[in-house]
């Protein structure tokens, strides 16, 4: 380190004022910033410190998303390696080439998949890296290119967003699209509102959402958050009806939504189902299907005072009411209005939501009371999507895009009936 400390004190000449590289400065200052601690710090009594920084608070949330990292590694081989056990064709593309060439071989025909083990890890790690790497290159890019334009320092900010688009992304998503999405996620998302800090909507969903009205062929429906062939498994023995919990063919909120009778025999809380559910052993994206490493995540945000507890009580508080809501209306033709609240929460990308999306604290509202009323709000809108509109059985994106445009507009009204009650109580 301190060779690479001298190095960069030798150069700084030809990147500070009035050097023939001044203008590339902030590309220089960002390597300084993210190998080292910044050399200017405030010695005197007139300023007050924090030990939380940026770079300390970006770290703390991708530490937080380990645990879905994790799953994101494992669930996604897992899928594969059950499914074609079950009898459906591997994916047979250059992934699974790597994966053979590691000297592993894809699950044969009716083997016995076990949970834990490292073929799982490698076969979903071999189609998670790529997605990382493309979205952190091209992520990379755009901010390097507009910090240069602006003259602004290089910042921490997309080492979250790097993390959070290939979370959300389905693990058999061409790398060209997700080139695309993150392109149009930190462009549209956050560059042109002026940067870090400064975005109305959440960069990640931003990406999310572009694929998801660009592209819905490969972004939603049953083929997608498959790791293995989509058209194989309905050839399967007994088709999809017949696939065990852990490799069902559709997402559960697929089922949900087109299966006859299967929101009629969903089990209550504790069963095999749930909880299956629940540790996130189903198809989905790579890292949002495991509420027990959402729940983990949370622990850390709410315990470094990251994420807000309010905006996460608010979401629980939205869900449950319009589940209950809905239950009790109930209909005949529509299976979702039956679906209790405890089965939305381990479903979809609820849980993920909430904890990482719903928490940003740059798109979410700065008042207190405006945390706990855009969650709820975000509760409500995810269970009416989701319900209402059974074409699209997925809600979490959409709602918290939407709240995010009215998030302003709650602390606009908080602050205004703060200005109003004090005045009264100054008079009084």
């Amino acid at each position: 380190m301190q060779f690479i400390r001298k190095m960069l004190d030798d150069q700084h000449h030809h990147f500070a004022k009035g050097g023939k590289l001044e203008r590339f400065y902030y590309l220089f200052e960002a390597q300084d910033t993210i190998l080292f601690t910044p050399g200017l710090v405030t010695k005197t009594a007139s300023h007050v410190r924090d030990a939380l920084d940026q770079k300390r608070m970006m770290i703390t949330v991708v530490a937080a998303l380990l645990p879905c990292f994790l799953m994101a590694f494992f669930n996604t081989g897992y899928q594969a390696n059950s499914a074609v056990a079950f009898g459906a064709e591997p994916i047979g593309d250059w992934r699974s080439a790597i994966y053979e060439s590691l000297g592993f071989a894809v699950a044969a025909s009716g083997a016995d998949v076990s949970f834990f083990t490292l073929e799982n890890f490698v076969y979903g790690f071999i189609f998670f890296v790529p997605v990382y790497a493309v979205t952190m290159a091209v992520g990379g890019f755009w901010e390097v290119l507009f910090s240069t334009i602006r003259r602004h320092p290089v910042t921490e900010g997309f080492l979250v967003t790097g993390a959070l688009i290939p979370l959300i992304m389905p693990p058999s998503i061409p790398l060209w699209q997700v080139a695309l999405a993150t392109s149009f996620g930190v462009v549209i998302g956050k560059e042109i509102f002026g940067g870090v800090g400064m975005n109305i909507l959440n960069p990640a969903l931003t990406a999310r959402a572009f694929l998801f009205f660009a592209y819905p062929a490969q972004i939603s429906g049953d083929g997608p958050w498959l790791p293995f062939a989509p058209d194989s498994i309905e050839s399967a023995a007994g088709g999809i009806a017949s696939l065990p919990d852990a490799s069902s063919g559709a997402t559960y909120l697929s089922l949900m939504a087109n299966k006859e009778g299967f929101v009629q025999a969903l089990p209550g809380v504790g069963s095999t189902e749930w909880m299956t559910a629940f540790l996130g052993l189903i198809p989905g994206s790579m890292g949002e299907t495991s509420t027990l490493a959402c729940l983990i995540g949370a622990t850390v945000l709410i315990g470094s005072k990251i994420g807000s507890w309010r905006t996460m009580l608010g979401i629980v508080g939205g869900t449950v009411v319009m589940a209950l809501l809905l239950n009790v209306i109930g209909s005949d033709t529509n299976p979702m209005f039956h679906v209790p609240f405890w089965w939305h929460f381990v479903i979809g990308g609820w849980a993920f939501g909430a904890v990482f999306m719903a928490t940003d604290p740059v798109s979410s509202p700065f008042t207190e009371t405006g945390k706990l009323l855009y969650g709820f709000s975000i509760g409500v809108l995810v269970v009416l999507v989701r319900c209402i509109n059974p074409a699209y059985a997925e809600g979490m994106m959409l709602a918290i895009l939407f709240m995010n445009m009215f998030a302003p507009l709650l602390d606009h009204f908080i602050v205004q009936a703060n200005i109003k009650r004090r005045e009264k109580r100054s008079v009084a």
